[in-house]
């Protein structure tokens, strides 16, 4: 039975948040930092998460998940304003069980 995972997201104002992810409803990242409402409708997901606007961009805090980018990300991200080396797009980041402590903060807006 497919259970939730703990995600800690530190939002645009720096408050950090813990949420419950469904891992059972091929969500992303961004869509739940959107479901919680984390950061203001509009600045997030702009482009349905298509690894085309960046605007999902977050900072990987810890090593739960894998700082390698996939081409259309990487491309993305070279374009992108405030990137580091820890930066990844949101909407490429699946939730699975395998993010359970998976700490990230949301990038600025771009």
């Amino acid at each position: 039975m497919p259970q939730d995972v703990t995600i800690f997201i530190t939002d645009r104002n720096g408050v950090k948040h813990e949420v419950l992810a469904p891992t059972d409803m091929n969500m992303n990242i961004m869509e739940l930092i959107r479901s919680y409402e984390l950061a203001e409708e509009g600045t997030i997901g702009v482009c349905g998460g298509m690894a085309m606007c960046a605007s999902c961009q977050c900072y990987i805090l810890n090593d739960v998940v894998s700082l390698e980018r996939n081409p259309d990300e990487e491309a993305m991200l070279w374009e992108a304003y405030h990137v580091k080396d820890n930066s990844r797009l949101g909407c490429q980041i699946h939730i699975t069980e395998d993010l359970e402590g998976l700490e990230l903060e949301i990038a600025p807006e771009q």
